[in-house]
């Protein structure tokens, strides 16, 4: 977004969409208020009066994505495979927000929005999880798991370690689908 895209209405929502895709294309390190203030077209204090610093606004934007990553996967339905294909696809569609997310040392781990929107979204996992019939002792286990085997290969993926590799030859999706094909759980 440029500075004559900026006119008036959610400045916080423009100034969260401006770090996700600063994120994605520059990496984490090049986001600051001062970066994403310049690249909205506002003055410097107007990110710090909605986030109060680059920590707070890191947090709100891994709340954003917990939000999306529920949204995305609510959708896909019940079955496992189908959530963790909508988990891969989250992060190759919101690249800034997934970078984002995980990294608790950016993070006010402390913010129980955050907990709240991280625990939602790592409810459908969980269920996924559980609807394969694995014995309930062995649960905690298996999603640790299946979100690891997951999540793994989404950053493989999104970071192009895949299609660099000779195993990662195909589409993405399809590799995923097929990869998950060989998993028994429990």
């Amino acid at each position: 977004m440029t500075r004559s895209r900026y006119h008036h209405g959610d400045l916080r929502a423009v100034l969260l969409a401006e770090a996700a895709e600063q994120i994605a294309t520059e990496g984490i390190d090049a986001v600051s208020l001062r970066a994403l203030a310049q690249r909205a077209g506002v003055s410097h204090a107007a990110p710090a009066h909605h986030f109060g610093n680059r920590q707070g606004m890191l947090t709100e934007l891994a709340i954003e994505g917990f939000g999306l990553l529920a949204d995305e996967l609510r959708s896909a339905g019940e079955d496992f495979r189908e959530v963790a294909i909508a988990y891969i696809r989250f992060a190759r569609r919101h690249p800034g927000h997934f970078e984002v997310m995980f990294r608790h040392d950016l993070l006010d781990t402390g913010n129980e929005q955050l907990a709240t929107a991280r625990d939602r979204s790592g409810e459908f996992l969980r269920a996924g999880v559980a609807r394969t019939g694995v014995h309930p002792d062995r649960r905690r286990d298996v999603e640790l798991a299946a979100w690891s085997l997951v999540h793994g290969y989404a950053a493989l993926s999104r970071e192009g370690a895949l299609r660099d590799s000779r195993l990662g030859d195909g589409d993405p999706e399809d590799l995923a689908r097929r990869m998950l094909a060989t998993v028994e759980f429990g």
